[in-house]
């Protein structure tokens, strides 16, 4: 049997990966996408006869955060995810081909694996002046999105520039920047927001699609609901000063070294849904909150464009407003929303 002709639970045999580390591996990604723990003989079962999962990976307005933040995946790590779970088919920044022989790898993909890759797209998509903002090759990324996005089993949309646009889509727009579901419509799209997005929601996306060969189930704006369901509020752990009313008043107040809330200095977190609380950054090692910022929200469609800006609280320029009833309200509605997902979880 040839290495192509492998499905993964043989290949990893070879390289001396047990079912039993199989096993542990889907344990943990079963947890991480909120799943029922009794999936996980299922999920490494799936694992085992899958075939490598062909993807091809488009960048257009973007500026590489997005690929960067897949380089720094922990759990899996990318060498895991490349060459054990997926065949990353297609990718300029990582791929050791150019030119003409890229154009040729891309093509031979396409045409090897049509109607079963994954799409996956960076960067929003400028339609201004017939998308001429933003070429590879001398085309133009709304063209290619047009061309290769029929052929997919389905598309992710990694990043908010994919996802609704992005910086690039900020006021006023001169390129006309869009995202990913602005121009596909037909297709099934998994949006994976974020400025960056955390690199274990996409490989969980990843191998949840390798698995059950389907999407994630979504939420209303297209996000992996185990990721997205609930807001950085409600997971945060400077939650208890929000409720006892202690707010930092500037980055370098007593409040702030304390670890107060960061809700009068513009933290978006009881508006934003993400996983960042949980999950974190850098193999779990903290996020933006935990570091002394607050959220900008960013995954959420035209943070970019918030009114009063990053660091104006949601309660108004003047603040205080922990008990401010567009707040309280704003709470009440995430804490409903986690309730009832964590419902439909039972």
């Amino acid at each position: 049997m040839s290495a192509r002709d492998e499905n993964l639970g043989e290949m990893l045999a070879r390289r001396g990966f047990s079912r039993r580390a199989l096993l542990k591996f889907s344990i943990a990604m079963t947890s991480s996408l909120a799943l029922p723990p009794g999936l996980a003989p299922a999920m490494a079962e799936n694992l085992a006869q899958a075939r490598r999962q062909s993807v091809i990976w488009l960048s257009f307005q973007e500026c590489t955060g997005c690929l960067e933040t897949l380089l720094r995946s922990a759990s899996p790590t990318i060498a895991s995810l490349i060459f054990d779970f997926i065949s990353l088919d297609y990718q300029e920044s990582l791929m050791a081909a150019a030119g003409g022989a890229a154009e040729l790898t891309l093509r031979q993909a396409v045409a090897a694996n049509k109607g079963k890759y994954l799409l996956a797209i960076d960067g929003s998509v400028p339609v201004a002046d017939g998308g001429v903002y933003s070429l590879t090759g001398g085309k133009s990324n709304v063209s290619m999105l047009q061309e290769f996005a029929p052929d997919a089993a389905a598309i992710l949309a990694i990043g908010s520039c994919a996802a609704y646009g992005g910086i690039p889509k900020a006021y006023p727009n001169p390129t006309g920047a869009v995202g990913v579901e602005d121009v596909i419509a037909n297709k099934p799209i998994v949006n994976i927001p974020g400025c960056p997005p955390i690199p274990e929601v996409l490989s969980g996306v990843l191998v949840y699609f390798v698995s059950f060969g389907k999407l994630p189930e979504l939420d209303d704006k297209k996000r992996p609901l185990a990721y997205f369901g609930t807001t950085i509020h409600d997971q945060c752990y400077r939650r208890p000063f929000y409720d006892q009313g202690k707010f930092a008043k500037s980055f370098d107040d007593e409040g702030a070294r304390q670890g107060w809330c960061l809700f009068e200095l513009g933290c978006k977190g009881p508006t934003t849904h993400n996983a960042c609380a949980s999950v974190k950054w850098n193999e779990n090692t903290s996020f933006p909150i935990e570091s002394g910022h607050g959220c900008l929200g960013c995954s959420e469609p035209d943070f970019w464009d918030a009114p009063g800006g990053f660091y104006t609280s949601l309660a108004g320029a003047d603040g205080p407003g922990w008990e401010a009833a567009g707040i309280a309200a704003a709470a009440g509605v995430a804490l409903g929303a986690a309730a009832a997902f964590r419902a439909r979880r039972k």
